[in-house]
């Protein structure tokens, strides 16, 4: 008989990043989260709603941007694939980096890891590598966790926020 992996089953507590600034962008992350929650992604709960401008061309329309703290069994490879497929489903298309987008979501912290694998030619990397310099992340994530703990650096949410760039964090709107 087979022992199967039991960390495999378990529940994992996930952090998500949900954005759009094209379309309905209150709609495309809303059904953004109702995806989520009908395929296994239990949110547990959801930041306030955030507007900051567009990086690194202020040009293009703002942004909206929450953070949800959710459990999920899924795996890593699962829970991208399955991102992926939300993203899509939303009309994102294949654009150039850091071009506008209906919808995009990125895994934040999945289970206070620190790894980094490739999962259908993408390389993941979590905690997201990007994420102590995003005002957008942090000033969410500070919703939902205050004491929150970078798996890597073992910086707590507000060491991150307090590094962060005061004109990044003059910018930040909550709505």
């Amino acid at each position: 008989m087979k022992n199967q992996d039991t960390s495999e089953n378990q529940v994992k507590i996930v952090y998500l990043a949900l954005g759009s600034n094209l379309g309905s962008k209150v709609m495309n992350i809303e059904k953004a989260k109702l995806l989520l929650l009908k395929n296994n992604v239990q949110i547990i709960q959801s930041s306030n709603y955030y507007e900051t401008y567009s990086w690194p061309n202020k040009n293009f329309p703002k942004y909206l941007n929450i953070i949800i703290k959710t459990k999920t069994k899924l795996n890593l490879k699962n829970l991208f694939t399955l991102i992926k497929s939300i993203e899509k489903k939303l009309g994102r298309k294949k654009n150039s980096l850091n071009y506008p987008r209906t919808c995009d979501i990125d895994i934040i912290d999945y289970n206070k890891k620190s790894l980094s694998t490739n999962i259908n030619n993408h390389k993941i990397t979590v905690p997201h590598p990007r994420m102590k310099t995003r005002n957008f992340v942090l000033i969410p994530l500070l919703d939902v966790c205050k004491n929150w703990i970078h798996p890597k650096s073992r910086e707590n949410i507000s060491e991150l926020i307090s590094k962060c760039n005061f004109t990044d964090l003059r910018s930040i709107k909550i709505l």
